[in-house]
């Protein structure tokens, strides 16, 4: 993989903010290599490398060379397609390595969905229809399951509430045990009591 210098810049389109991070530079494929292509060949690494969540050179080719693969249409990488890859990756601004990998799949997973979509649109097969239905159908669940082990991973390290003391006055009704809250969730867990006195409070 090589960095190349380029005369285009891609320009933010979300915002007319001036103080918005500049984009990413663009992605130039090669017969056998991967070229960044920026002015400044170490700041288009650095800016490529915070896009994609890379901690070091190494994550970053790696990462680059695995979604070039993924973007390819009939067996040959494209460039618009790992465009757009990686401005999807950069929109939802991952954390970290895990979260890194994980945004990769799911841009990976969601290109791949959009192409059956595609395939399917354009077949009069009923057999062809039902194969690609199934594989569009297990794509677009897969999708869904890695956008709910994102929410999961990014509210990991939330801290628990709980509450010890509590008042319940004339006519109240009370949870006997410990209640923990999570993101918004209330969280019961029943006490030794519950069985005595869970009707009567």
């Amino acid at each position: 993989m090589t960095t190349a210098p380029s005369l285009r810049v891609t320009s933010n389109l979300a915002t007319n903010d001036r103080s918005a991070p500049a984009a990413p530079p663009r992605v130039r494929l090669y017969k056998r290599r991967i070229a960044i292509n920026y002015p400044d060949p170490q700041a288009g690494e650095q800016l490529l490398a915070e896009a994609l969540g890379a901690v070091d050179r190494d994550a970053l080719h790696g990462l680059l060379r695995q979604l070039a693969k993924a973007s390819a249409i009939g067996q040959r990488p494209d460039e618009e397609n790992l465009a757009f890859m990686i401005s999807m990756i950069r929109s939802i601004a991952p954390r970290d390595s895990i979260e890194a990998m994980l945004l990769s799949q799911m841009a990976s997973v969601h290109v791949a969905a959009m192409r059956c979509a595609c395939r399917l649109a354009c077949t009069d097969n009923l057999p062809q229809q039902e194969g690609v239905t199934r594989a569009l159908t297990r794509l677009t669940r897969t999708f869904a399951a890695q956008v709910e082990a994102l929410s999961r991973h990014r509210n990991s390290d939330e801290r628990a509430i709980t509450v010890q003391n509590l008042s319940v006055q004339d006519g109240g009704r009370a949870i006997v045990g410990n209640v923990t809250q999570h993101a918004g969730v209330l969280v019961a867990e029943a006490g030794p009591s519950d069985a005595r006195h869970g009707a009567g409070l």
